[in-house]
């Protein structure tokens, strides 16, 4: 799993960290982090919901796997 962030697009918006806050943070100014450059395999899901919920699309995931719902 290969995940990104623009921090160019991302403003702040907390839900990648709210949702996957294993995998993701945020700094002092609110952009998002990536805490885990490969999450564990019980992650996953929420890593691609944080995907999914990032307002401005800020967070992109590849992953060469079979997504699971």
């Amino acid at each position: 799993m290969d995940i990104a962030i623009d921090h160019g697009k991302c403003i702040g918006a907390g839900q990648c960290a709210f949702i996957a806050p294993e995998v993701f943070d945020q700094d002092d100014d609110g952009s998002a982090l990536l805490l885990v450059e490969r999450p564990a395999a019980a992650q996953v899901s929420a890593v691609w919901e944080a995907a999914e919920s990032c307002p401005m699309s800020a967070i992109s995931v590849a992953d060469d796997r079979e997504r699971t719902a």
